[in-house]
């Protein structure tokens, strides 16, 4: 909220937006647990772990995460899956349905990230051992477009803690502020929270800056680069 404000152009200390705060009856959401949404392989997973706690990148379309999660609605569960780009922290796949089928659910996200992506070549797409991510057809669309698969060590429950991290901040900013009626419900509300964690919202991982602002000042520095490197040539 403090960093919010002071982008706004109000001049504020930091305990005196915790005591506003305080006296409004204003508070952040404490993230709970969520319950398993991947199914366990019938297989063994053999896809090695690239990342190693390391969620790191140093451009876009490097690292992606993917994770599942679920929401209760009146009509059932529905479940969200996500691609999330670990250079901008943007999400750049996601899709939802009342199956966790693989098609259904993950690959459409997946596709959706490929679309949006202008290279995928080398890109590391790390998810958990869930039974959708280990799919064959998931898995082949991740070689045809020359994505490279990795995962966590089993056990290992910071193994894909961003996507995880990505998974709880829906769940806390979105879904537990009311109940849902249907999947048509949830789809609606997720589409325009998608728009305001890529465009609008302040990630403490960026520097308190949006995904937006990180991929249009990288698009910048990078396109000086060009500049230089196509003078140099000629």
């Amino acid at each position: 909220m403090w960093h919010t404000l002071r982008r706004q152009g109000i001049d504020i200390g930091r305990e005196q937006t915790a005591r506003l705060m305080r006296l409004a009856g204003v508070a952040g959401k404490g993230k709970g647990k969520s319950p398993i949404t991947t199914r366990k392989p019938k297989g063994p997973d053999n896809r090695p772990d690239l990342v190693n706690r390391d969620f790191t990148a140093h451009r876009p379309n490097q690292l992606w995460v993917a994770d599942i999660t679920y929401v209760r609605t009146r009509k059932g569960f529905v479940y969200t899956a996500f691609v999330m780009d670990v250079f901008s922290r943007r999400i750049v796949g996601w899709a939802l349905s009342d199956s966790m089928r693989t098609e259904a659910l993950p690959l459409q996200a997946l596709n959706q990230a490929i679309v949006c992506a202008e290279e995928t070549t080398g890109v590391i797409h790390h998810s958990d051992h869930g039974a959708q991510y280990v799919s064959l057809v998931y898995n082949e669309r991740l070689a045809e477009h020359k994505i490279v698969a990795s995962t966590g060590r089993v056990g290992d429950s910071y193994a894909n803690a961003l996507a995880e991290n990505v998974n709880g901040s829906y769940k806390n900013e979105l879904i537990h502020n009311r109940p849902w009626d249907d999947v048509v419900d949830v789809e609606i509300a997720t589409f325009a929270s998608v728009t305001w964690w890529n465009e609008t919202r302040l990630h403490q991982g960026l520097g308190y800056r949006t995904p937006a602002e990180v991929e249009s000042e990288f698009c910048k520095s990078n396109s000086g680069q060009e500049i230089i490197e196509i003078k140099a040539n000629a």
